[in-house]
């Protein structure tokens, strides 16, 4: 069993950073496949990035290349996501979800049914 929790999400004007967290509970965290989703308002999930249990292979969404950074710290059993250039269309709820189900690549990950379990969310708000 793994429990998420998610934090850092907040306000921000457009153009401006946020850096997200999801802290993990429970064993064997470089176990598991850690991604990002989002969902903004009368829209359905939508996947930002995932990681590795390495860290060292990640992926993203066109849309996030560039500008978002998937991170994780396994001494802390957190991963992270570090949000740039935000824009008002980056407004959602942001969601951790983490998989121990075995894929061909990264690539894979971008599908929310692919992941075992979920945190609750933040909500990040990006003013213009």
């Amino acid at each position: 069993q793994v429990q998420l929790v998610e934090s850092g999400g907040g306000l921000v004007q457009a153009g401006g950073s946020l850096r997200l967290s999801c802290a993990a509970s429970g064993r064997h965290f470089s176990n598991y496949v850690m991604g990002w989703f989002r969902q903004a308002p009368g829209k359905g999930r939508e996947f930002v990035a995932a990681i590795n249990g390495k860290g060292d292979s990640t992926d993203y969404a066109d849309s996030m290349k560039g500008r978002f950074t998937i991170s994780r710290d396994s001494a802390k059993n957190t991963v992270y996501l570090q949000m740039n250039s935000l824009e008002p269309e980056n407004t959602a709820v942001y969601s951790c979800a983490a998989s121990n189900r075995c894929y061909a690549d990264i690539s894979s990950y971008a599908v929310g049914g692919r992941y075992n379990y979920w945190g609750q969310g933040t909500q990040v708000t990006v003013s213009s």
